[in-house]
């Protein structure tokens, strides 16, 4: 099988490109609206030595690639794509607040809502080989968002797509945090090389290749520590306080795997403004805001946008941008330019895929297209 290309969009800072560029994929395109987004997408790339994709980046927003001479233009460079012998896919996952819980919960009338008919609408626009679409849990659990989720994947499959998705939490994958994500993977039925026989592909998709922890054992809270006094750079050795195989799962394991005091941006964290930070107990997670990791656990969702703060378990501040990506399980020689804003830094941390999971994700499609296709 020839490499696979991948034309990204809503790309952010590339944590989902990252994931698929190191399994094999040639991410030919990116599509970020944000340009501080965009720009760290270029530094990063630029830093780790990645090629420039051969279609280049763009900083339209998505609804140009579908009407007049942009998207014209847009399905020229598809073809030409088409052209190489190679399968072509789609991946993209259009910003969430929308459906999110704990977000604006407008749904597909939303402004960030619309963008998710906008890719479905490209996909169609464009037929892809193949396709992938990531999202929140609440476009798959709140009645409302859910029958707009059927309603998308009918189209695609009216079009002649076939569909496998899975409700799955990141850290299955290895992630340190708890993160519910809508992963679908679509291709067409045209390029399958056997017959689906009524069954659909989801029993040839393996989707649990990739996983490596059993979601339900590992989130048993009586496993994990409880909630400890905050001292300043207390010294806590793991084997006082959880089992051996939950190490990797933990907080502290992924500071201490990217080294994070040592890390570019290590220094890149809001400043103390309130004494509350040195009151609030080493894993009291329980509220919205001023969340405090504990080291010893994983973390919660990274999302650091609507005022919520996570604080650093054993510091008096808020954690750094080199802890965040961390905890996102992003390589260590992954980092951002100085010249960015903290809350662009963080913005972009809170919206990516785990590193992880997204190379995860990357290795079982691989295997799918190269199996079946």
């Amino acid at each position: 099988m020839k490499k696979p290309v991948l034309f990204s969009f809503f790309s952010g800072s590339g944590f989902l490109d990252l994931g698929f560029e190191n399994s094999g994929f040639d991410v030919a395109f990116v599509n970020e609206f944000h340009k501080p987004f965009l720009d760290a997408y270029k530094y990063t790339r630029k830093q780790m030595g990645h090629e420039l994709p051969s279609f280049g980046h763009s900083s339209s927003s998505i609804e140009e690639f579908l009407n007049g001479d942009e998207g014209k233009q847009f399905s020229s460079i598809v073809e030409k794509a088409k052209a190489t012998g190679s399968l072509v896919g789609f991946v993209g996952g259009p910003p969430c607040p929308d459906f999110s819980v704990g977000g604006k919960n407008k749904g597909s009338e939303g402004e960030n809502g619309k963008l998710t008919r906008t890719y479905i609408d490209l996909i169609l626009k464009d037929n892809p080989d193949y396709f992938i679409f990531e999202n929140v849990k609440g476009l798959w659990r709140t009645k409302r968002h859910r029958e707009f989720y059927e309603e998308m994947k009918d189209k695609v499959v009216k079009a002649g797509y076939v569909l496998t998705d899975r409700l799955t939490n990141c850290i299955e994958y290895g992630a340190p945090q708890d993160r519910d994500r809508i992963l679908m993977f679509g291709v067409k039925k045209k390029h399958l090389n056997k017959k689906l026989n009524g069954k659909g592909i989801t029993p040839l998709f393996n989707w649990d290749a990739q996983i490596s922890v059993d979601r339900q054992l590992v989130m048993d809270k009586t496993r994990w520590p409880d909630m400890n006094d905050f001292i300043v750079d207390n010294d806590v050795c793991y084997s006082k306080v959880i089992d051996k195989e939950l190490v990797p799962l933990s907080v502290q394991h992924w500071f201490d795997k990217n080294d994070v005091l040592n890390h570019p941006n290590s220094k890149h964290h809001f400043q103390p403004k309130s004494d509350k930070f040195a009151f609030i107990k080493e894993g009291d997670d329980s509220k919205k805001s001023f969340k405090r990791l504990h080291r010893w656990r994983y973390s919660p969702t990274a999302a650091y946008g609507n005022n919520e703060v996570h604080l650093h378990p054993y510091k008096a501040r808020r954690i750094s941008a080199a802890e965040a990506l961390a905890i996102q399980s992003l390589p260590p020689e992954f980092h951002f330019p100085d010249t960015m804003t903290l809350s662009n830094m963080f913005k972009t941390i809170g919206n990516g895929v785990p590193y992880v999971a997204a190379k995860g994700l990357a290795e079982t499609v691989y295997k799918f297209l190269k199996g079946h296709c």
